[in-house]
């Protein structure tokens, strides 16, 4: 879809800048999370085992909200009332970070890590599935490209991971009040300005969307669908190390490739930050690959990223190389997210969408991450990361070969919109 057309378009412009603001509110600490768990300067200081700890619970959570945000959202349609509670949320990250959560997670870490998730999950990682969700919904509703807004939720991140590992270090804490202060933004962006095209289509949803809203017992009936758990043990073993491998273990392997944790700290904000950019940029380019390889196929493609990106991690130590090979991540991630969502609405129903895409993509790879986790962290600790990300690598390598026999074709079992490649 012509850039310039979506450029006229009230939904386009707010969604592209609330997820822009959203990322730069989560991205400023979320980068560097990792890092506030186990380095010195944050005085936290956490074992890998603590550190998965920390995750698994968070995931616990996240899936448990995500199951609630996408039930509630899919009766809701259009309506920005939880999108406005995550804006709220995420304005009082720094506070919380600062005086609750650090505390906690120094005295009691179980304590800590189910309080900050229940933060954290509503805010941020639940958070994150709804805002995408909405603005897909948003997209087709309002006749935009999706990946064309959610590259400014990319272009955000960037933007913040370079500035954020300068702020880290100086003080972790200033990652988490910045968060705040664009929270804030975010709240004020999605109360004050609603365009002219929603109070319409308020108008319009007790004719138009009214009827095929979904009720809480056909929601629950997708648990019923083989296909949808097939897709499930694809996202487990696969997207799921999106959150273990990405971000519980690579800032911390990463930083120590340097002479100090400070430079490598600073390196690994610049080195985030240029492959969200590229990111972003792939996320306008990513609908266009699809329309010419397919949905599936796009999937595929995304599984051989990763496996490449996985196994050059295990296998170098030269950090120039390892960045380099961690900028695949930038064509890695929107080549899974955006197709995945456009699988969901090609075989399922596209009523049920934020619901489906929660459970089959978002919730199985936080299921994945709470099971994974602990564990995972525990063999790094036991065996050191290049052998663990061996073994991760093979995992992905299996996925790989089961997507192959049980991810659909663009043109069968169609039961939501269907998808017509460009010729």
């Amino acid at each position: 879809m012509n850039l310039m057309h979506s450029a006229k378009n009230p939904w386009y412009l707010q969604s592209s800048l609330t997820c822009f603001l959203f990322f730069c509110s989560w991205g400023i600490w979320w980068a560097f999370f990792q890092l506030w768990l186990t380095s010195e300067r944050a005085g936290l200081m956490l074992s890998g085992g603590e550190v998965g700890t920390v995750y698994s619970v968070n995931s616990i959570t996240s899936l448990i909200l995500m199951l609630l945000y996408g039930m509630a959202q899919d009766r809701l349609g259009i309506k920005r009332n939880l999108l406005i509670a995550v804006a709220a949320i995420a304005m009082l990250i720094g506070p919380f970070a600062t005086w609750v959560y650090r505390p906690l997670l120094a005295t009691n870490l179980m304590m800590g890590a189910i309080v900050g998730s229940l933060v954290l999950s509503a805010g941020f990682i639940a958070g994150c599935s709804l805002v995408e969700a909405l603005t897909e919904r948003f997209s087709r509703r309002f006749n935009f490209e999706y990946g064309q807004a959610r590259a400014w939720g990319s272009f955000g991140y960037a933007v913040v991971a370079l500035v954020g590992g300068f702020l880290f270090s100086i003080d972790p804490s200033l990652n988490f009040w910045v968060g705040s202060l664009f929270g804030l933004a975010m709240l004020l962006n999605v109360l004050l300005w609603r365009p002219r095209a929603e109070r319409e289509a308020d108008h319009a949803a007790a004719s138009t969307e009214a009827a095929p809203t979904p009720s809480f017992r056909q929601m629950l009936s997708l648990l019923r669908i083989p296909m949808l758990w097939a897709l499930i043990v694809f996202v487990v073993f696969s997207w799921t190390f999106y959150t273990v491998f990405d971000q519980q273990m690579f800032p911390d392997f990463y930083t120590h490739l340097f002479e100090s944790p400070e430079q490598g700290q600073r390196f690994y904000g610049t080195l985030s930050s240029v492959q969200v950019f590229l990111e972003s940029a792939m996320m306008g380019l990513v609908p266009v690959i699809m329309r010419k390889v397919g949905v599936r196929n796009t999937l595929l493609l995304a599984m051989v990223v990763m496996f490449i990106r996985l196994l050059g991690c295990a296998t170098f130590t030269n950090p120039i190389v390892i960045s380099l090979v961690k900028m695949l991540s930038a064509v890695e991630v929107p080549m899974f997210s955006l197709p995945i969502f456009r699988y969901f609405t090609l075989h399922f129903n596209p009523s049920m969408s934020a619901t489906l895409y929660m459970i089959g993509d978002q919730i199985a790879a936080q299921l994945g991450t709470a099971a994974l986790s602990t564990p995972l962290g525990s063999l790094r600790d036991a065996i050191g990361y290049h052998r663990t990300f061996l073994i991760i690598t093979g995992i992905v390598f299996a996925a790989a070969i089961y997507a192959w026999f049980i991810l659909k074709k663009d043109d069968e079992h169609v039961e939501g919109d269907p998808f017509v490649r460009d010729k």
